[in-house]
């Protein structure tokens, strides 16, 4: 099944992962909807909306930039209002948009423990309120929260407890919404095995070198892709990235990486029994 012609709704798709997941869906002629806060240019966080548009429509899709802050009701609905107005309908929404502090809880200023929240939980959950509507009218109606496994070991919280109360809100919305939206909408999350280049994880955790040990936002375009063309009662899913498409059929996983002479960094919230693919390591390649 191709994505040609279905329209999806991407929360933060300026850049990085985001991004990818569009400009994956662009390939097979998909209408994009980028919404997302950056409307101009910042040196630490290269990409706007209207650059992913530009790239968007040479991959081959139909963008469509809208700025929104998804703390704000008001802007979600008049995002999803220009969406549907410019291509009749919503297919896929994509929760992708995070907020991320990884401080301890005397570090962590009531600011931006209200932020994380705002962003992760509270977004996720009105974006995909807001767009379901038009998902259960659609043939195969598609919600993919970028979140992890609902993996409540205490290991995961204490060193950042209000980063992971915030990124498990995300998750909580796929258990519960999708049993709700049972056969109607499929609701699944998606996180990657190791850690991903993107800008906020030079910015927040890693630095510049840091980068050598992740993998490319490809591998969780690629995985996504995977998941839109499942029928929608594939849901309340969580799904690792390369275990993911080991399952449908890809077996190569040394061209995601950035430096394959590096080790790969695990990411967060994978739990210890999620193994990789068979024959795969993240272990340095040469």
């Amino acid at each position: 099944m191709s994505l040609a012609g279905k329209t999806l709704f991407i929360t933060g798709g300026s850049r990085g992962i985001g991004l990818a997941i569009a400009l994956r869906a662009a390939r097979d002629g998909a209408n994009i909807v980028i919404a997302a806060k950056t409307t101009e240019a910042n040196p630490k966080l290269p990409g706007t909306i209207y650059s992913a548009a530009e790239e968007i429509e040479r991959a081959g899709g139909t963008a469509l930039a809208v700025p929104c802050d998804i703390r704000f009701e008001e802007q979600v609905i008049a995002a999803v209002d220009a969406a549907v107005t410019k291509f009749g309908g919503i297919d896929i929404c994509v929760n992708n948009a995070s907020a991320i502090s990884l401080t301890g809880t005397e570090a962590t200023a009531m600011k931006r423990f209200d932020l994380m929240h705002q962003v992760n939980a509270r977004g996720t959950f009105l974006v995909s309120k807001t767009c379901l509507p038009h998902l259960r009218k659609s043939a195969n109606g598609h919600v993919l929260m970028l979140s992890p496994p609902l993996d409540m070991r205490a290991k995961w919280f204490a060193p950042h407890t209000a980063y992971t109360m915030a990124k498990y809100g995300m998750s909580l919305c796929v258990l519960g919404i999708a049993e709700e939206f049972k056969g109607q909408v499929a609701f699944n999350a998606l996180w990657p095995r190791t850690a991903i280049a993107t800008a906020a994880m030079r910015n927040v955790v890693s630095g510049e070198e840091g980068l050598a040990h992740c993998r490319t936002p490809q591998i969780v375009a690629d995985a996504a892709w995977h998941v839109f063309k499942k029928p929608k009662t594939f849901s309340g899913n969580f799904l690792i990235d390369d275990s993911f498409l080991a399952e449908n059929g890809v077996t190569d996983f040394d061209g995601y990486r950035v430096d394959p002479s590096k080790d790969l960094l695990p990411d967060f919230f994978v739990p210890e029994e999620s193994a990789p693919p068979k024959g795969v390591s993240l272990k340095a390649k040469i």
